[in-house]
Order: structure tokens, then sequence, then C-alpha cells
């Protein structure tokens, strides 16, 4: 019998690869991060890929770390995203 989790085994490297952000940033819950740290561990391709993202990732920070959205583009971001969420909510009332 196998110490390989079934779940982990199922999962199709595609939808790792397109999660690998969200474990760089912290961003899954605990039981996504150990499915696909799990298959991370047993898919020499995707481990490849995660590395080559969490190096893109350090280097973005290095370089860009420090750098700011000047005020006025961070007022209007919020203002887009307070209509869009307004939008949202009226459209979820129509229902």
């Amino acid at each position: 019998m196998s110490d390989i989790d079934p779940e982990l085994t199922q999962l199709d490297c595609s939808a790792v690869i397109a999660d690998v952000w969200l474990l760089l940033d912290n961003e899954c819950d605990e039981n996504a991060r150990k499915r696909l740290q799990g298959h991370l561990d047993t898919c020499p391709s995707c481990l490849a890929h995660y590395g080559i993202e969490r190096q893109l990732k350090t280097l973005v920070n290095r370089k860009c770390g420090g750098d700011q959205a000047p005020q006025g583009l961070r007022d209007r971001l919020r203002v887009e995203i307070r209509k869009t969420v307004i939008i949202q909510e009226v459209a979820e009332t129509d229902r």
C-alpha cells in the first residue's frame, strides 16, 4: 500500500501550475497548500516550474519591492474597485 495520498496524485499538473502563485503568496488555505505541496513533492516538472516562479517572484521583489504607485493611481483604483463592488451587489440583488 502506498503512503501517497490519492488526492495528491489526482491533481492535474495544469491546475497545480495555475495555483503556484497562490502557494508562493501564502494565499491558499492549509488543505490546498498540502495538496499543492504534495503534488510538487512527487512531480519533477511541476517542481521545476515552481522553482522558476519562486525565482521570478524573488527577482521582482528585489527590483521593485520598494516602489509605490502614485497617489492619483491608487485613488483611481479605489474608485474603480468601489464601482465594481456596487455593480456586483446590485446584480446580486436583482437575481
